[in-house]
């Protein structure tokens, strides 16, 4: 067989169901086997929306997705969402085409030296340069793109490596319980300083999520009464009807949840990553004791130097604090604040101006959704919504881009949380910014059968942007921009199109375009 074949039949012993990609002509011949191969190719328009999907698609599911591209621009082009992937922790594996290396000695057309570039976006970057070694650089990068912290990994192939035969064999999958055990010590400390605090807030970031410790925390928060903040990629860590449950912490400026912050004696990190939201910002003074909590030591910095560090299983770890500490002390003040920001949040159903307030829109969007139902969130202004006023029952979600904010990622997003998740609804939720970077993808997902709401919140300009100029500068400039009418776009390619005109029509609307067998897109125009 054919390296490219030899390949495919790697990436099968790693049980790839999906690969996303465009196919090139240095890559014809891995397509070429994929034909004969169980694992579906999904023909995106754009290489960046297909490293977006598989970046999503890792995050879901904790396996490795798969994004492949030609060589030159269709692997620069999808570096974007290779970054995204690695910065947030999703597992992804990218494949790369490459001119022969009898070429590379040389200057050649639409030849880069692709693996120094993926280096600083990627935990590994490797370029196959012999046939035989095929299966150990692919079993090797799917062990390094699911070891926490997971994130992407980059194999290229020289397509005159890809053509030559080989008698070498995939190496067999092996799975490891690689779990590791907090030292006694360590939790003895924490759990003293716990039992001692006066007022201890829990942090609680993404890691949780990969880790599955969610109930874990929650259990935490109510054995020992602590409240718990989560970052934005941590929403749903604990149900947010939890009276524990205070939402999200990450905007750059000061909320209610701050409070919670200045009054504190200790903060509780649990598979909290600075990536996140930088210790800085809820520690400037350097005045609050930090108990980290985690699978890995944190990294390097002086906001964040903990008394203690728990490395190891989150979930047994947890178990081991809360066996050892005692509280008996009711954050009153906590449950407090959690009514008044319930009280917020609930105002919102009056809100019934037009356009729409983003409070509004994403209050008639919780109500829609179930407790399962997944929102993909693009970035821009609308991020900082959803970040603070749309609450999560379940883990993963709320699909927010926060280590690298990509703007872009929703479309190409809800297209690979539907293959995960067929019998959810899934909605994406995008600014007329980052809609149209990657809105070719809705053809993609038409043409596949692959049905779910991508809601347009227009306000014909980079909306983020345009407020950071304007607390600066006092004006905005140069961030205004004219749009299609995305009704009529979404019907040219055979989408279901609405024109929101009223608070009153989202609803229904929402509702409405959640039942279709179709892709469906809602122009909601929204003022900030």
């Amino acid at each position: 067989m054919t390296t490219a074949e030899l390949l495919v039949r790697c990436l099968e012993q790693e049980d790839v169901e999906y690969i996303f990609g465009v196919p090139g002509e240095e890559n014809i011949d891995i397509i070429h086997a994929l034909t004969r191969s169980p694992i579906r190719f999904i023909t995106t328009r754009h290489e960046q929306g297909a490293a977006f999907m598989a970046d999503v698609y890792g995050r879901l599911t904790g396996n490795p997705g798969v994004c492949l591209s030609t060589l030159g621009p269709g692997a620069t082009n999808l570096m974007t969402g290779v970054a995204d992937a690695n910065l947030d922790g999703a597992p992804l594996i990218a494949l790369t085409a490459q001119v022969g290396t009898d070429k590379m000695h040389i200057t050649w057309h639409q030849y880069l030296d692709l693996v120094n570039m993926f280096q600083p976006v990627t935990k590994w970057s490797k370029q196959i340069v012999r046939p035989d070694i095929t299966p150990e650089v692919v079993r090797k990068a799917f062990k390094l793109a699911v070891r926490e912290k997971p994130g992407a990994v980059h194999i290229n192939l020289p397509n005159n490596i890809g053509a030559m035969t080989t008698e070498a064999e995939p190496i067999r999958k092996t799975l490891t319980d690689e779990k590791s055990f907090a030292a006694y010590g360590s939790v003895e400390k924490a759990a003293v300083a716990i039992s001692r605090a006066l007022n201890p807030v829990i942090l609680a970031g993404n890691e949780v999520i990969r880790c599955k410790a969610g109930e874990t925390v929650l259990r935490m928060a109510e054995s020992l009464q602590i409240p718990v903040v989560n970052t934005f990629m941590g929403k749903g860590i604990i149900p947010f009807t939890s009276r524990y449950s205070m939402f999200s912490v990450g905007l750059n400026h000061r909320m209610a949840i701050d409070k919670l912050f200045d009054s504190s004696d200790l903060v509780i990190c649990i598979g909290y990553d600075f990536i996140e939201y930088a210790p800085k910002m809820w520690n400037s003074e350097r005045n609050i004791d930090v108990i980290h909590i985690g699978s890995h030591e944190a990294e390097v910095n002086k906001y964040y130097q903990p008394i203690v560090n728990i490395i190891g299983d989150i979930s047994d770890s947890i178990t081991e604090i809360i066996r050892r500490s005692v509280r008996t002390e009711k954050p009153e003040a906590a449950y407090q604040l959690k009514e008044e920001l319930l009280e917020e949040y609930h105002s919102a159903a009056a809100i019934d101006s037009f356009p729409m307030d983003p409070r509004r829109i994403l209050y008639d969007v919780r109500a829609v959704l179930g407790e399962d139902d997944i929102l993909i969130s693009d970035v821009g202004a609308h991020k900082m919504s959803i970040a603070r006023y749309y609450h999560c029952y379940r883990p993963n979600t709320c699909i927010i881009s926060n280590g690298f904010a990509a703007m872009g990622i929703a479309v190409p997003g809800a297209v690979a949380a539907k293959i995960v998740y067929p019998d959810r609804k899934i909605l994406a939720v995008t600014g007329d910014g980052g809609f149209m970077m990657n809105a070719q993808e809705l053809e993609t997902a038409r043409r596949e059968g692959i049905n779910f709401v991508t809601l347009i919140f227009r306000d014909n300009e980079y909306g983020l942007i345009s407020m950071k100029q304007k607390e600066k500068f006092g004006a905005a400039e140069m961030t205004g921009f004219s749009n299609p009418d995305f009704r009529m776009m979404a019907e040219s390619m055979g989408l279901k199109g609405y024109s929101i005109t009223s608070a009153a029509e989202l609803k229904p609307v929402l509702e409405d375009a959640l039942s279709l067998s179709v892709p469906a897109v809602i122009d909601c125009p929204v003022v900030y």
